[in-house]
This record gives structure tokens, sequence and C-alpha cells, in this order.
């Protein structure tokens, strides 16, 4: 079953409303609270008075630092931030939570939340990079990777470099705005706290949330059985799923949190602004003599997360005399976080433009150029092997596909029939092959189906298809007989979804699981004297369609069903983990790679620029369900194409507010920007990565389309646009 396009076994139950969201959860005399958030960007709350708002028929609470229960700030997971949870008056960024409404409706609750009366001694607040009073600092990590790097003897090599190359790019912040808005319902039973949470991690959520209240992780249950996206913001946790647990106890009463759309733009974490300087040093030929990676990054005044955007550099070409470095620079804003392929989709659009200037100043092929740069090792790790690297491969069938070998070498060379210029150009990409510690459960009943469970988490990657799979494969039981349920901590442990990790982690969990079950089942047989299997060997039998079988004599053989009958017992069940420790580095260097081509056409009048088609080939190891790996390779290119075209928060420089706070003014592509894309799913094994020689695809999508665009729009206008978003008026 591994491989097969499967359909979603998850797809009615979403069509027809039958699927329920952690919003949806509906509770006895469930409550709904809402947040009050601060207009300001820094200073402290002179007074607060929810008065009037406690006077509105309905409400039950008015929550503020000056009466909310007491709690830690610091929660306790990867990625989690230092949340602001009512505990004092200061403000350290725009929408900030500053008080919380509880009421009988979410419509009293949204009408009192008005009536909140609140005052601030404001102070002026830095809201770029290069304002006064912004701090650059040298950052202990960037995203849990080394903050720089050095190989060789960069400044030497670029001296004496005859092709030069020093250019500096620029990413705007960026926010996730996913269908399904941050939500959380919250009950608590005595000292037990149960969180409905749209979360991609329940036990990273768990262990958060018993640090912030004081609880033992046995004492705090997370179920997320769907996610309306997540792409990294639900990652960590948020303040609301605190400040839904508090108001819940505080009322006595199960309480719900939903945000709106502009308060998506809060608190909750986005892709942070970089600016991100590139020299590189090369001979006539094309070939890289010396690489440096500069990065500076949006931080907040409180916490240090830095958007790793240099290490896509340190490992994708054949360079021997490289430095990178991270720094964040601190202003009056909120943390930043994970954002779909967080570094390497802003890093690989400074990258690949920079190649693409280098290809124009050397006057050799983009893909000829990184052909010329290719490297069979990982540079970055002093040279250890890939497990496997398919790039070639994904450079040519993409090439092919696309008909690159007919594009002019000259910008500015084509027109359309209607007068547009016509470009065309490519990108490289690639993403780490992560893994982390999972297990799972498996079941056979003896009615002949499988009950197979995890504590992972659907974010709408198909995760329930994919473990079903596997689970069918590894039982031998016909998909349409197993069932695979997600997204509780009552359930095994597992690793999250986020990082391109968790089918990689919880598939090799599962698969061995159904295994031991399976062959738990096998020696019942081989034990039972009534069985034809008595006295047969393990290693001899076959497993397929519920049957157990010998390889030699295929008509020799039992149902699951007729072993467990005979045992007298209702069903056999095995538990299975499959052990990683990501701090141990193996004899391989894992990761994904893939390779982008474009054609936009642009207008020469207006400057606006048309996708007209889009190529991407990608090897990602074992591919565990066709169709659902197109669907999200399509998902990353056309956030690629956002990235380059579409996305940016424009902040009020005097505020520190983020103006464009809505779907109306936060530019995404609409299905009229994005033509048909060509999906290339180029064959790989991979018998080293992991068991089932499978590699995340998640995040490799958008790594690299954003160059690829915007190297397309150079070859169309001879105009180089180095900050992104490319907008008309950067064009003319």
């Amino acid at each position: 079953m591994i491989g097969a396009p499967l359909a979603r076994v998850d797809g009615r139950a979403k069509v027809t409303g039958a699927a329920r969201y952690s919003y949806e959860e509906q509770p006895a005399h469930v409550a709904y609270a809402v947040i009050v958030t601060s207009t300001i960007a820094v200073g402290r709350i002179a007074s607060i008075d929810g008065t009037e708002a406690l006077s509105r028929r309905g409400v039950l609470a008015v929550l503020t630092h000056d009466n909310a229960p007491r709690v830690r700030q610091d929660a306790a997971s990867p990625g989690d931030r230092k949340l602001r949870l009512l505990q004092d008056d200061r403000v350290l960024y725009d929408r900030q939570p500053v008080a919380l409404v509880v009421a009988e409706s979410f419509e009293v609750a949204t009408e009192a939340a008005a009536r909140v009366r609140v005052t601030y001694a404001a102070e002026t607040p830095a809201t770029t990079m290069n304002a006064p009073g912004a701090v650059t600092y040298e950052p202990p990590e960037a995203n849990q990777n080394p903050a720089d790097s050095a190989r060789g003897s960069f400044d030497s090599a670029f001296a004496a470099a005859p092709v030069r190359i020093d250019q500096t790019y620029v990413t705007p912040t960026e926010f996730h705005n996913p269908m399904e808005p941050h939500a959380t319902t919250a009950a608590w039973d005595g000292n037990r706290l149960t969180l409905y949470d749209a979360s991609q991690g329940v036990f990273d959520r768990r262990k958060s949330i018993a640090a912030i209240f004081g609880l033992p992780e046995s004492g705090v249950r997370v179920v997320t059985k769907f996610v309306g996206g997540g792409f990294g913001s639900k990652g960590g946790t948020n303040a609301h799923t605190a400040l839904a647990a508090m108001a819940a106890r505080l009322v006595g009463r199960p309480v719900k949190i939903v945000l709106t759309r502009p308060d998506m733009f809060g608190g909750h974490g986005y892709r942070p602004r970089t600016e991100q300087h590139l020299r590189i040093g090369a001979d006539t030929s094309g070939r890289l003599l010396a690489l440096a990676h500069d990065v500076r990054s949006q931080a907040s005044r409180f916490e240090n997360f830095i958007e790793n955007s240099a290490v896509i550099s340190r490992m994708l070409y054949a360079v021997p005399n490289q430095v990178t470095t991270h720094r964040g620079v601190r202003y009056d804003v909120a943390t930043p976080t994970f954002m779909r392929a967080p570094g390497e989709s802003s890093g690989s659009f400074a990258l690949e433009s920079a190649m693409d200037e280098l290809a124009y100043a050397t006057g050799v092929d983009p893909l000829a150029l990184r052909l010329l740069n290719y490297t069979e090792t990982d540079p970055d790790q002093h040279g250890k092997p890939f497990s496997s690297k398919s790039l070639r491969r994904c450079y040519a069938e993409g090439a092919a596909r696309f008909g690159w070998s007919q594009r002019p070498p000259q910008v500015r060379a084509t027109r359309t029939a209607d007068g547009l210029l016509v470009g065309y150009g490519m990108a490289s990409s690639t993403y780490p092959a992560n893994r982390s510690s999972s297990a799972a459960m498996a079941t056979v009943h003896s009615d002949g189906s499988a009950y197979v469970t995890s504590g992972a988490c659907d974010i709408g990657t198909g995760a329930y298809t994919a473990f079903t799979q596997i689970a069918a494969e590894a039982l031998g039981i016909d998909v349409a007989h197993v069932r695979f349920d997600l997204g509780d901590t009552l359930m095994p442990e597992a690793a999250r979804a986020g990082g391109s990790q968790q089918t990689a982690s919880v598939a090799n969990a599962v698969h061995l699981a159904g295994i031991a079950v399976r062959d738990k089942l096998a020696a019942a047989a081989v034990a039972d004297a009534a069985s034809p299997l008595h006295g047969r060997r393990l290693d001899d039998m076959t497993f397929a369609r519920g049957r157990i079988a010998l390889r030699e004599r295929p008509e020799l053989g039992e149902t699951y069903v007729a072993i467990l009958q005979r045992a007298g017992v209702s069903s056999m069940s095995a538990f299975a983990e499959a052990k990683h420790d990501r701090r141990v580095k193996g004899p391989y260097s894992t990761h994904a790679f893939g390779a982008h081509f474009a054609e936009v056409h642009v207008d020469p009048d207006f400057g606006t620029v048309r996708l007209a088609r889009m190529v991407s080939a990608f090897a990602a190891g074992r591919i565990v369900n066709s169709r659902m790996a197109r669907s999200q390779y399509m998902g990353g290119v056309v956030w690629g194409v956002s990235m380059a075209l579409h996305e940016e928060g424009r902040i009020d420089e005097r505020s520190g507010r983020y103006m464009n706070a809505n779907l109306e003014n936060y530019l995404v592509p609409v299905n009229a920007d994005i033509p048909e894309i060509d999906i290339v799913l180029v064959d790989e094994e991979d018998p080293h990565v992991n068991p089932l020689g499978i590699k995340g695809i998640g995040e490799i999508g958008i790594v690299g389309m954003n160059a690829a665009v915007a190297n397309a729009v150079f070859h169309a206008t001879e105009k180089r646009v180095r900050d992104l978003p490319i907008r008309p008026e950067k064009l003319l």
C-alpha cells in the first residue's frame, strides 16, 4: 500500500462536516472568552476598568493583570515563547493580551470586550530594524543551528576572485494565515485539565501547559483531531491556550477562545524580516571560490528566535572558503516563530538570486552553473556523504519537462503575441530530512479489523491516510479494514507535525507496531497444534489480506480471525517505539532536494507579473502517497509564489501596528494568480535515512520558488528586484 495514491480516508468527514475541529467541541455549559489586546507597542497599563463590561447581561468575568490567576509565563517545549498572560502591567508589543472577557456567548463576550477601558503610559517604539533604539545582537543560536560558521579563508579568496557578487537581499515580515484561526476549548475536572486545541503537537502542548499551571503532565490531556492548517504557527504554545484554561478555572466552566483574523497578526509568531548580505567570489567559468552569507533578522526585545537563513548556503554547493553569520535586531515587536521552511525559504531567495546574478556575470547558463558547483557530499558536515541525493535527476527531469534548453540566454528577448515580456527562471531546493522518536500501538480484532494509534497530529497534510496505508502494509490487512487514530495525549507519544519530520518519525513506529502484532499472531499459530502453521518458521511465512501463509505453499495457511478465535481472545495488541536522538549525528547527512522552473509574463507598461508555467521536481526518498505528495508540493510552490509576489506585513512606523491585518490587504494568491503546476516526483531509494526510507516533504516545496520567480522576472525585464515582494512599482 505504501506509495499508492489512496484517497484521503478522512475526506468524507471533512466535506460533510463530520470532522470536528477544536473550537467545535461542545462540552456542557461552555462559556466563551474574547481577548482584549493592547493598542500600543510598548509601555505600561496606567489603568484598566472592566466595570462597564461586567455590567452587561451574560458576562461572567473580566480578567486583567490585577485579578488573573498567577501562573508561569515561560512554557517548556521547543518553539514556545515567553507568553504574556495578564501577569503584570507591562506591554511589549502591539496586540498583546491585556484583558479577557468571559461570557455566556461569543457575541456577548465580543460586545463586552469593546467596553473594557484601558489607558496606557505609552513609550516611543522602535518599529523597524534601522530605527533609533533597535539593537543588533549576537544570538546564542539560529533556530537550533549554530549562529555562525566558517571554513577555509573567505577574505583572501574573495579578494582574489576574478568575478565577485556583493548584494543585499531583503525578505519582509510575513504572517501565517491558516484557514482555521487559533482556537482552544478548555475544561477542568478538579485538578485535571482537558484541552481541545488547534495544535501541531499534543505532547509538546501538554508539557508546556503543565509547566505554566504547575501541574504534572499526567494532569493535562490535549486532544487535536483535525487542524485547518498550521504552517508553524500552531507548533509552539500561544497565549490564548493558557488564557482559555485560566478562564475555565476561574468561572468553573469549560471555556472557548477563537482568534479573529486581525488577532492572527498579534503575538502568535510570524516569519521575521531578514536583510541578507551575500558575497560570492568565482572564477571566470563560474566555479565558486568563496561565499559569505550574513543575516540580520527581526527579533523581539525579550526573546532570541532568529531565522536561520544562512544554513542553506552552508551545504548546497561546493565552495571551499565560506563564512556565514546570523545577527538579531531587537525592536518593539512580538517574537517571530517557525513558518513553513523557516530559514531555508528566506535564505534560498538570497542564495539562489545571487547564484543567478553570478550566472549572468560569467555568461554561464543558470542550470549549468549549479551543475558546475554540484557537491556529492555535505561541505557543512566536513564532507559527510548524503544518505541519498538525486538533485541531478531533479534538474534533468524538471528541465526536460519545462523545456529549459529552449530558453534564450539574453534578457528581454521574448514577448508574447500581445506584447508581454517573457522570462524564464530556475532555482534549487533543499530541506533537512528530520526525524524524532515516536511510538504507536496496533491491535488486530477477531473480526479481522485493525485499530492503530499514535499521538501525532494531522494538520491537513493527510496523516490519517498515510499512517493507515503504512499500518495496512505492515499488518498485511486490506486498507479498508484498518482504522488509524491520532491527536490525543492518551495515545503513544509521537513527534509533532513540524520540521518535515512527522511522517518520517511516526511511520517507522506504526510499521514496527504492525510487524510486532503480526508476529504475535504468527507465534500463536506456530504454537497451536490445531493450526496448519504449527511448528513452522516465521521466516517462511507471508502476511497478506489478513492471512498468514507459507511462502513456498501459499495454500497452506489461515486467517488472523481463525487464529484469534481458536486462541479464545478478542484481539491482540503490540506497542512499538522508533527511537531517534536528534542530538546524535550519524554517518550521513540527510536532506531532500528539488528544482523549480518558472515562466513569467510581465506587462512592460504596468509592471504586473503573471505566472504562466511552473515545473517543480523533487526527490524525497520513499513516497507514502503520491496523490497527497503532489498536493503538499503544490501547496509549497504556491506559497513560494506568494512570497515572491504578494506577502508583506506593512507596519505603521509610528505605532508599531501592522496595518494590513486582514485578508483584504494582506495579499496572498488566489486561483487566478496560479496556473497549472507540474509536479515531477523523482524516484529515490534511501536505505540510510530511516528504516522505511521516508523523507519529509511538507517544507521543501516552498524553498527556492521565490527565487525562481524573481530570476524569471529579471530574465523578462532586466530589472533585478532584491527586496520581496516584487510589486509593479519596483519594475517601472
